[in-house]
């Protein structure tokens, strides 16, 4: 039976936007992509106004509409599509919609002037909801309307997940029209249905003048109905479900038509698949009453019967019926908080990407440049930022996303200083600024997470950002250190020359290593020069080889340059002395030279990776040559003492 009832509803669907539908309203508000097109001519003028102009997306994959509706309110949602050839290539397109996370349904046509029609019943979680349209490579999406009714949240009711309509009918319609708003206040569709086995009973009084039961089911629907053209035979109607798991809820809507006599009397039973199911019944006399299954049906075989009870003396009437599926829109779209942090993030930006619908869901259309954790909601653990043209500072919005993991920003022009808050997300494990504008100093605990190895830093090519831990404690005393620099210029380059002998000798004797020959010293001269840190990790066999000795500013360790044997002076992280002392100290070694100081090979200052690189030392340190504990050293004499402070301080 349903297999006419189906042919009936193609029909009728044609003429479903042919009556009295409301004003409706520019889709411009709530989506940004796409571009406007109006159908063939001819089509026009077999369907409603709103159906004569489509929006079609050509470009993108997932195109999204967001609304923004009353959280909790139960809505009747329908998007309509009428292809009207609106493209000029007569070629029916398919392609998929999706309902926020979820998977709604797949979208085709039966020829250019039918009209499609998605419909459901949902109560959303949030306050607004992403209709989004898929490019499946079928064809290009496009959609003619999408519509939000309220509805009363008493009504449609299911223990878990959302309708999609299968059936809306007006049984027994008499005019073969279909109708909507303004005979149905609440925009339901209701298409003609007549059986040839059945007859129509008719009124012209309203049904329900007086009030409406919660599913106010429009009086032109309602009066009309069907009944037995054999009085003393049931009305039967069925379906099979090509999937034996799908899920049904099933509403049937009656009301009686005629004034009856005395003696007169109409009750029936109703039974699903030979099965009692409601009953006996007895309509009310212009008034409706809606018998529905409180349960889902299953199964795959569905085959009701109104049979008229024993002591009735009128056959079954039927005036309306609704039929849907149960479908699972549960699956949670991305964090509430990420999503209003990337949005922003978006915005302030004006990210050129194709960011549509909901950040993580469905995980095959994630936005680009996302990576998302799907334990619970989904949350975004990874924003990919790179080479995608960004200006002015780093975004607070970001501090957003606490459960980010990995933040790239490099190759932009970003400017102003690292933000704080970066150091303040507790989950971040790789953070690259590289390439940009940025300056000031790196926040400590980035450095220190950096130091430890709980965190990737990058910022290389960053020309005005020191990655120094101490740079901020530098830059206070600043204003003090010139002025005394400046008065006392002669003492202080002695002091320094003091101790650069007392560094030098004293590394020599923590080395413990053969005495190399004195013309290794003038090799060294010409070869100053900046060393790369993979140079450096070279040259120290990646830190393995022996650490000749420890200090303020950090480890000291003996390696190679080509053959010639060097010692490799690392600057900690977390050193009190700092990224100012190594700039002083590589200038002043460049700059001061004699034999008893140590000379300068070369220095590394790459990011927070620097490194001072000075020849090897063998003879003992400053200290065995002053005390003589060393039996191996000689001692300084007073004399000698104050020939090296004075040479070092003449240059």
């Amino acid at each position: 039976m349903f297999k006419h009832l189906l042919s009936a509803l193609l029909c009728g669907f044609a003429l479903i936007l042919l009556v009295h539908a409301q004003d409706d309203q520019s889709d411009a508000a709530f989506i940004s992509t796409g571009v406007s097109k109006s159908i063939a001519p001819q089509y026009k003028a077999t369907h409603q106004q709103q159906a004569a102009y489509v929006r079609s997306f050509p470009q993108g994959v997932k195109n999204c509409y967001r609304v923004n509706i009353t959280q909790g309110t139960k809505y009747l949602i329908r998007a309509s599509f009428v292809y009207g050839n609106y493209d000029g290539l007569n070629k029916l397109p398919k392609f998929d919609l999706l309902f926020g996370a979820n998977s709604w349904d797949s979208v085709a046509f039966v020829d250019a002037s039918s009209s499609t029609i998605k419909e459901l019943v949902h109560v959303p979680t949030l306050d607004y909801i992403h209709v989004c349209l898929v490019n499946k490579g079928t064809g290009t999406p496009f959609i003619s309307a999408l519509e939000l009714r309220p509805l009363k949240n008493t009504t449609y009711v299911t223990p878990t997940g959302s309708l999609e309509l299968f059936l809306r009918l007006d049984v027994g319609s008499t005019s073969n029209q279909s109708y909507r708003y303004d005979y149905d206040a609440l925009d339901r569709i209701w298409v003609p249905y007549t059986f040839n086995k059945w007859t129509q009973l008719t009124t012209s009084l309203t049904v329900d003048a007086q009030s409406h039961n919660d599913y106010q089911v429009p009086s032109i629907a309602m009066r009309t109905a069907s009944t037995p053209v054999d009085a003393s035979a049931s009305m039967d109607f069925s379906w099979e479900s090509p999937d034996t798991s799908t899920e049904y809820y099933v509403y049937l809507h009656f009301a009686e038509l005629q004034q009856l006599k005395a003696n007169q009397s109409r009750a029936f039973n109703i039974t699903l698949n030979g099965d009692y199911w409601f009953g006996p019944f007895v309509p009310k006399y212009l008034s409706t009453i809606t018998v529905f299954s409180p349960s889902s049906l299953t199964g795959g075989n569905y085959s009701f019967s109104l049979v008229q009870t024993e002591n009735s003396t009128l056959p079954p009437i039927l005036n309306a019926m609704e039929i849907y599926t149960l479908i699972d829109l549960s699956q949670p779209e991305t964090d509430g908080d990420d999503v209003a942090a990337i949005i922003n993030i978006k915005s302030t930006y004006g990210v050129d990407k194709d960011w549509q619908g909901d950040p993580c869901t469905p995980q095959g259309y994630m936005w680009e440049g996302l990576n998302c954790s799907y334990s619970g909601s989904p949350r975004i653990i990874s924003l990919d930022l790179s080479s995608s043209g960004l200006t002015g500072e780093i975004t607070s919005y970001i501090s957003n996303l606490a459960m980010l993991q990995s933040l790239d920003l490099s190759n932009n022009s970003l400017t102003g200083s690292v933000p704080e808050f970066l150091s303040k997300l507790p989950n971040l494990k790789v953070l690259n600024l590289e390439r940009n504008k940025l300056n000031g100093s790196i926040p400590a605990d980035l450095i220190q997470r950096s130091t430890s190895g709980s965190l990737s830093l990058s910022v290389g090519e960053n020309a005005d950002l020191c990655a120094s831990i101490s740079c901020k404690k530098e830059k206070k005393k600043k204003n003090i250190v010139i002025p005394i620099i400046a008065s006392i210029g002669g003492f202080s380059i002695l002091v320094v020359a003091a101790v650069a002998i007392f560094m030098g000798l004293k590394r020599g004797r923590k080395q413990g290593v053969p005495q190399q020959p004195n013309n290794q010293v003038d090799s060294f001269e010409s070869k100053k020069r900046q060393f790369t840190y993979s140079d450096v990790l070279r040259i120290t066999n990646n830190f393995q080889t022996k650490v000749l000795g420890r200090g303020g500013f950090g480890k000291v360790y003996h390696g190679y340059v080509d053959d010639t044997q060097v010692a490799v002076k690392m600057l900690s992280p977390t050193s009190g002395q700092g990224y100012q002392q190594f700039q002083a100290e590589v200038k002043l070694l460049i700059r001061v030279h004699h034999r008893n100081l140590t000379s300068l090979v070369g220095y590394c200052n790459e990011g927070t990776n620097m490194a001072l690189i000075y020849e090897f030392m063998a003879h003992g340190d400053l200290e065995s040559h002053l005390l003589g504990e060393d039996s191996n050293a000689n001692v300084l004499t007073w004399e000698g003492r104050l020939q090296i402070a004075t040479d070092a301080a003449q240059g």
